[in-house]
């Protein structure tokens, strides 16, 4: 699936989420915290600077995830977007978080 820019989407349903973690590219760590996730994906905003080439291999860490994997599809400033790497380990995780913690989160405004 693509969006009016000619960039390819992610075509599983998003939850919104507030999951913060670490992510980790050989030797550069940068805590964040998930914006969304998917079946097949994640967008996260990081709290700072971070290199990583889109094809680059990642790992996030968060106690409600564990350890996932997945690979570059964007960066912008201090947002990165993930495709996961679909293995048994990965499955069960996201199956487990969107069994037990999940809570859609629902914007606020402030006052």
């Amino acid at each position: 699936m693509a969006n009016n820019l000619n960039m390819a989407t992610r075509s599983a349903p998003r939850s919104k989420t507030r999951i913060f973690a670490t992510v980790h590219y050989f030797s550069q760590s940068t805590r964040g915290r998930v914006l969304d996730l998917s079946a097949t994906g994640m967008a996260l905003e990081l709290d700072g600077p971070f290199a990583a080439a889109k094809g680059s291999r990642v790992k996030v860490q968060s106690e409600d995830l564990g350890f996932i994997e997945g690979e570059v599809q964007w960066q912008h400033q201090n947002r990165l977007g993930l495709q996961l790497r679909l293995s048994s380990n990965t499955l069960a995780q996201l199956s487990s978080y969107f069994r037990f913690f999940h809570e859609e989160v629902k914007p606020t405004l402030a006052r």
